[in-house]
């Protein structure tokens, strides 16, 4: 690794002769130029020049954990809106619209979405695929559903056994839950 100085965006950092554009570059001429506010870094073992930001956008990826919550469940499939990924306070930079098939809920076999999740919960998911769309799952025992409400009266559910109850309507309801269902504050 040769240079480590900040650059602006348009800043020269480099010629293709030399080295490959990569993160945080373009070229123009043949000439390498930043793209972004970062670090210069020229990495002379790979011939590769790159710019790290101080404060990457947060873009999702395969293997992230997020929390979403349920927008619709329609036979075979889920939508729901990310709202984080876990472990950061930052928003989200990518699509935020996601699906979850039926097949990915739970590791048991689901008939339908409605036996698992409802409009309005708040799950934890894993991201298992990003392009053409936000692809989710929730097989692991730790992902499913975290927080819910009854659906007629809006009382916050409690876990009883592996359903969930309200403790006003005395309604109990099926969910694929979390492991750690109602610990979770956002």
């Amino acid at each position: 690794m040769t240079e480590n100085r900040k650059v602006f965006p348009g800043d020269e950092i480099a010629v293709e002769e030399e080295y490959l554009a990569a993160d945080g570059t373009f070229v123009c001429n043949g000439k390498i130029y930043a793209s972004q506010i970062g670090r210069l870094v020229l990495d002379d073992d790979e011939c590769i020049a790159r710019v790290i930001s101080p404060n990457p956008p947060n873009m999702l990826k395969e293997g992230d954990t997020v929390y979403a919550v349920v927008n619709d469940t329609r036979k075979t499939m889920v939508t729901a809106t990310a709202l984080c990924r876990e472990g950061t306070d930052r928003a989200i930079a990518s699509s935020t619209d996601a699906t979850l098939h039926v097949s990915k809920i739970s590791p048991n076999y689901t008939s339908s979405t409605s036996e698992e999740m409802r409009k309005g919960d708040l799950i934890r998911a894993r991201v298992i695929g990003t392009k053409p769309s936000l692809q989710l799952t929730t097989k692991d025992a730790h992902l499913g559903v975290v927080r819910a409400q009854c659906g007629l009266c809006k009382t916050e559910l409690v876990r009883k056994g592996e359903n969930l109850f309200c403790p006003k309507c005395r309604r109990s309801q099926p969910r694929k839950l979390a492991d750690d269902y109602g610990d979770i504050r956002l």
